[in-house]
Order: C-alpha cells, then structure tokens, then sequence
C-alpha cells in the first residue's frame, strides 16, 4: 500500500547494484561478484563489498547468460516476465533448441523432477537449466569493453558450432588468419638468417611453417581441445631456439650452417614435443593444472613478450624512418580508428598489422624507386668486407635494411614446392638441448591452458573438463612432433594472439578456422607465397615484432582479469615474478662479458649466448649449459617464481581467481557440453576408457 503523504512516505535509499546470487561454487567458496567501483579493502587485501540488497532479485545470471525472472507475487497482482537477452538471439536459441535445453519439462525431467500438465498453464518466464546452478561453473567480470571482453558469449556472431554457410565461413576465417599474420610467418624470418640461411632459405621454411600450421590446427579442431584456435610456430619457442643457435659449437661451421643448426633444432623439438604428449596424454596434466591459474599464466605470458626488448627497436633503429612510421600506423590504426566500422566490421582493428604492412612497404618501394637509398658506386650485393670506398662502407648498412629489392627470395621461388618431412635432413638428436626444449614445452603448456579457458569462456557453453585440456595438450606434443619432422625451427603450439582475435572479431566458429586452415595448407603449396613473405624488409619484421610482442605482454597479464587484480597478495606476486624474470636472466646475460670483449654476434643476439661465459661452470659440460641457458631464459624465471609462490601464500579461490574446468560427470549430463568436446567420428566411444584425455 502506498501514502500520499510526503512526511510518511518512506525516502529511498541509495543503494549499490546488488551482485549476482552466488551458485553452489561460490557459496563454498565465498565468492562475492563486484559490479561497482565503490569498494573497500578489507584487511586481507581483497575487496570488500557492501551488504547485499535484497529488494532487487531481477540481476543478471552469469551462468545462464539472461535475466533470473521476478519471483511471483502473491498479493493479486500478476507476475510480469521479460525477455532475456537469450531469447533475442535467434542463433543461440536455435542451438538451444537443438541441444534439447529450452524446454522446461525436459530440464526438469533431466533433474529428476517431474511436470505437472494438468496445473493450470503458468505465466511464462525465462527457463534455466537447474545443472547451471549445481554443477561447477566459472563466474566472468560483466564489465563489457569495446574489444569484447564480455560475460559468456552473448555478442558472439557465431558460437562453437555454428555453421551459417560457406562464404561466410570462408570470409570469416580468411579474416581470422588474416588477423594473426604476425604471428604466423614472422619467426622464420628471424631464426632463418640466424642460423645463416639464404633468402631462399626462408622462403621455404615460412611455407613449411604454413603448411604444418594449416594441418595441426585441422588435428587440434578435430582431436584435440576441439575449440577454434589456430596453431603455428609460438613466440614460447623463439628465445630458446635463438639460444641453441648462437651455442659455441655452432660458430665457426665450414658449409651450410643453415642445414646442420636446423637439423640441431628439429632433434631437441622432437623429444620435447614426446615428453608434451606424455604430458597430455597420460593425464598428468589434469594434476599440473592444479598448479596453474590466472596469477601464474599472466606473468608467465607477458615474460614472453617483455623478454625481446634487445631486438625489436634496435633493429628498427636501422632505418628509423621506414620502421618507426610503421609502428606508428599499426598504433594508429589499433587503438585510435579501431571504432571505425565498414560494413559491420572493425577493419582497422581487425587488420592492424597487415594494413600498416602493406602502406609502409608501399612507401619504402616509392622511396627505394625514387633513388633515396641510392649511392654512387655502391652496391647492396657486395659484402661488407669486401667494399674497400670509405662512403660505402658508411651508407652500406642504410642500403640493405631501407631498400626493398635487396631480397631476390621472390623471384628465386619456384611456384610450387611440397613441403615434406626430412627436408633438410635427418635430425641430430643432443640431450642437452632436449632438456632445454622439454622444460619450454612445460611453458608453451601454460599458456595454452590460460587460452583454452578464456577462449572457452567466449564460445562454447562451459569450460572444457581437466580431461579436455589434458586432450589438447597431448594433440600439441604430437603437432609439435609434426613440425620438428617438417622442420620448422620451433614447436607447434596454441597461438596466444587467438583470444584477443576472437573477442575482437566475435567468430568463434571452429568451421572457419578449419576452412582457413585448409587455404593454409594450399597456399603452402604455391612458392611464391613463401617467396613474397620473406622478401619483407627486416626492419619492417623488426617493427611488427615490437607491436606483437606488446601485444603478447599485455595478453598475459589480461587473465589477471579473472581474479581479484587489486588484492595486495596478488600484487605482490605478480611484480615479483615480472621483475625477477627480467633481473635474473641479466645477471646470466651478463656474466663474463667485460665492456670492451669483442663478441662475434650482434648486440641484439648478446642475450643468447649465455651458454658461454655464464656463471655454471661445473666440471660437467652439460649441466652448465642447462642451467645458464634455462636461468638466462625470462619465461622461465617467470613460471618458477609465479608457480611457487601463487601455490604456497595462502589466499581464497576468488583472490586467487583460481580456473574452475568442468566436472567430467556434469559434463557428461549436457548435451551442449558433449557435441562442443566430443571427439568426432564415434573416435570418443573407442577410446571411452581413457577416462583422463576426454568428457
């Protein structure tokens, strides 16, 4: 009943936006949702929010991804139902449809309840499948940004099995692709003129890297972690792949060093990749992933990133002003035009690199074209130490690094070339590089975790269960073992860049990945592409090396974002582990290594050949190169302090944001769940008794 009167009329009370009910995993856990920057810190650290309001109950349900419907009044009114933001998406409905879950009777005949069809029809209201509620779920933050981060997948285009049809699946993973081209084909032109390769050297092994990449991702859509993620050379293998390269048996090689180093690499992945899919396929992962949560991915992650600082501008610094416009347009085109949409999409955002790629070495053909980098009686093809003119020798290194002919990789190319196992010959297999491989493969495993869950969380009903994940792993381990048969130079793992693609394009569609792999795979065929590719200008790499390797660092501290950032223990851990990732491997670096030594590799390189004059100096060959090598290693650091400290100084599951996977048995009870992770082809049923690789 409501007053007129003004003096009894109760005043409101301005209250905070109350938070989501918490499901059964929070209750035992104490979780408590934030919604509102107006928070206290309690004497732990964490942030404390105010008492819960219980006028309001029509909140968000994080779990079912739509409105909880009011509760039904009583008092001769009728209940008033809404529209959830689920019914409003005809996909998702759709696929609700199929999946057996929007019909009430059979949610509730599925729990054991049983309906009622002579009661006299009920006003409808939004269903919610009960198991949302009992079975182990993940709670996402609801602030949505304009990247996509958003709860569960509501603003997805298209979901995990959606299949809208051909041309859109082909624009759509043609995009996709076309969105990680850095990430894809930039290694090779790093590695390949480390190890002394010619330009046609590279050419081949960027068509390699496509290849292998195209064949794995269709292996891990298939019979892995099933979740639409592109596979391909990881930045997790470049540092220690540089390491091995610049050892001090490899100097000093009479011949092709190129082959004899490739061959080095190709025997440390292959037993690396074997002990990656012992790791997956045993179910051991399933109790390491235990170790492993949001505070130890994102140091771990952005230690990858952070530890290239030596390369990227110092190599871009050799034509400043090809390679910094280039960083400035991808800068440019990322963050101040990314709102600008043409026809629906985000161009600029979607295609920073390639679009910054492209205008940039337009500019420097013109300049290159127009007589810029021209010098009287020089010429680019003579060796440095063969030009004997002083004004030469001075505008050399300006001649090879801004003119864009210098490369004859593209004409040089044949037009077709089948990549093949064994290429550059049989495998040289050493147990202390293995060792080396074996312990980064451990890396590349926890930053696939930390992608499977956040991309999970973005495109497909639930989280995978532990045995799901263990799946994916071991498919990597196998995949890397491809590469290193191919030889790619580095192991074949998740791409760390596929969760801000997905979120960025809103495809999550495991169709067009497997279509874009499948073009991969033909384009890998046709020479010239691999030609075209490594005719790009070193500093350009450089330049978009900086931006990806950025972008790396900053995907890796985003899955901080999962638990509670602003807690002082989190903190304290994560700038612990960064810091010391960076110190620690310094002090490796520059063991031994006087001001005025003249070192037989450029200065970019210096971080890498540790293996030298670090501070091990055992009477055991061997284990000195281990250890200066792997301390040396950021990434390493990183994961060693993260992973000892996140799982020793106490802290709550919601503090430490800890990865909630999805139990096999609930799991097993959704019919959403199953045809996400099922294994295709009735594959699952025969290998329905290794109960640790699957639902």
């Amino acid at each position: 009943m409501s007053s007129s009167d003004p003096k009894t009329r109760p005043k409101p009370v301005t209250r905070p936006p109350a938070p989501v009910p918490p499901s059964s995993w929070a209750k035992r856990t104490g979780f408590k949702p934030k919604f509102s920057g107006e928070t206290n810190a309690s004497d732990s650290g964490q942030i404390a929010l105010p008492p819960r309001s219980r006028e309001n109950e029509n909140q968000p349900d994080l779990e079912a991804g739509r409105a909880r419907p009011l509760p039904p009044v009583v008092n001769g009114e009728q209940p008033v139902s809404e529209k959830g933001p689920a019914e409003k998406d005809q996909s998702v409905k759709k696929r609700r449809e199929a999946d057996g879950t929007n019909k009430g009777s059979s949610a509730a005949a599925a729990n054991g309840h049983t309906v009622n069809n002579g009661a006299a029809p009920q006003p409808q209201q939004p269903t919610r499948r009960p198991s949302r509620n009992e079975d182990v779920v993940d709670v996402l933050p609801q602030n949505v940004d304009d990247e996509g981060f958003v709860g569960r997948h509501s603003h997805m285009k298209y979901e995990l099995r959606d299949t809208p049809g051909l041309v859109p699946i082909g624009l759509y993973g043609f995009q996709h692709y076309l969105s990680m081209l850095g990430s894809l084909i930039l290694i090779p032109l790093v590695i390949v003129p480390a190890m002394g390769g010619t330009y046609e050297d590279t050419a081949n092994v960027v068509s390699t890297v496509l290849f292998v990449s195209g064949v794995t991702t269709l292996l891990h859509s298939f019979f892995g972690s099933r979740l639409p993620l592109i596979q391909g050379s990881s930045f997790v293998f470049l540092a220690p792949a540089l390491a091995i390269i610049n050892s001090p048996e490899f100097r000093g090689l009479n011949g092709n060093n190129f082959k004899h180093i490739m061959k080095e690499l190709q025997g440390a992945i292959i037993i690396a990749s074997a002990f990656q899919a012992l790791l997956g396929y045993s179910g051991l992962m399933s109790f390491f992933l235990r170790l492993i949560n949001p505070v130890v991915v994102a140091p771990t992650v952005a230690a990858v990133g952070l530890s290239f600082y030596s390369y990227g501008f110092p190599q871009v610094g050799n034509c400043l002003e090809i390679g910094a416009v280039q960083i400035l347009l991808v800068i440019i085109f990322s963050l101040y035009l990314r709102k600008i949409s043409v026809l629906g999409h985000r161009i600029f955002l979607i295609y920073a690199v390639p679009l910054g790629l492209v205008i940039t070495w337009a500019a420097a053909f013109l300049l290159t074209e127009a007589g810029a980098y021209s010098y009287k009686g020089c010429d680019t093809n003579i060796p440095s130490s063969n030009i004997v003119s002083e004004h030469c020798r001075k505008h050399v290194s300006r001649m090879k690094h801004c003119r864009v002919d210098t490369s004859h990789a593209f004409k040089s190319s044949p037009w077709f070339r089948f990549p093949y196992p064994l290429q550059w010959g049989t495998p040289v297999f050493h147990w202390k590089m293995a060792i080396v491989m074996c312990v980064v493969s451990i890396i590349a495993s926890v930053d696939s975790v930390g992608s499977y869950h956040a991309s999970s969380l973005l495109v497909s009903s639930r989280p995978p269960t532990p045995g799901v994940v263990s799946r994916g792993i071991g498919l990597e381990g196998l995949s890397s073992i491809l590469a290193g048969l191919w030889g790619t130079g580095t192991g074949s793992t998740t791409l760390t860049e596929n969760v801000h693609t997905i979120a960025v394009t809103k495809m999550g569609s495991r169709r067009a990945v497997e279509l874009g792999a499948c073009v991969l795979i033909v384009l890998s065929l046709v020479g010239k592409v691999g030609g075209f590719i490594a005719s790009i200008p070193e500093v350009m790499v450089a330049a978009l090396l900086c931006f990806m390797w950025a972008m790396l660092a900053a995907l890796g501290l985003s899955n901080l974002r999962y638990s509670e950032a602003g807690s002082s223990r989190n903190i304290i851990i994560v700038g612990l582990s960064l810091f010391f990732s960076l110190s620690i491997p310094a002090y490796f670096q520059q063991y031994g290594i006087s001001p005025n030594s003249n070192l037989s590799v450029p200065s970019y390189f210096q971080p890498y050949i540790v293996t030298s004059h670090g501070p091990f100096r055992t009477k055991y060959e061997g284990v000195n190169y281990i250890m200066n090598t792997l301390l040396s290693l950021h990434m390493v650091i990183a994961f060693i302090v993260a992973v000892i400290l996140d799982n020793t100084v106490p802290g709550s599951r919601q503090e430490r944001g800890v990865y909630v996977w999805s139990e096999s048995e609930a799991a097993r009870r959704e019919p959403a769940v199953v045809k996400d992770y099922e294994l295709p082809f009735r594959v699952g049923r025969i290998f329905r008794w290794v109960k640790w690789v699957g639902l």
